[in-house]
């Protein structure tokens, strides 16, 4: 499984910004997802994660400006992030699992793939 991410970019503080991933090869074997980011001189951190059946777990600082959701297409993941903030500046990262489960994944040792990041610089 491939995965890539989009959407990453420069943006006022208050503004949005969506991200997406596509992932490719054996998505048949994804069940959950997530997002995370690593800011500079910080360790990587879950922003959302979303299980096979659209349950969703958010952190606590982008709880109720963030959505996770899948596309259509169950190869797409999406990130709406709104409200940014200077400290959502960071590198965003999709990851996805292949592990036999209905609920959301937050630990990230249980997600099997990883994409390369987009990202996110939020300005003051």
């Amino acid at each position: 499984v491939q995965l890539v991410e989009s959407g990453g970019g420069l943006v006022q503080a208050g503004g949005s910004l969506r991200l997406s991933c596509a992932a490719s090869g054996s998505i048949f074997s994804i069940t959950a997802m997530g997002w995370y980011r690593r800011a500079p001189g910080k360790e990587r951190e879950l922003v959302a994660a979303i299980s096979s059946g659209g349950s969703t777990y958010y952190a606590d600082s982008m709880e109720g400006r963030f959505t996770i959701s899948r596309g259509n297409a169950k190869n797409t993941l999406i990130l709406q992030m709104n409200s940014l903030k200077p400290e959502d500046t960071a590198m965003y990262y999709c990851a996805a699992s292949r592990r036999h489960t209905i609920v959301v994944v937050t630990n990230q040792n249980e997600y099997d793939y990883w994409g390369q990041g987009t990202q996110v610089t939020v300005s003051s």
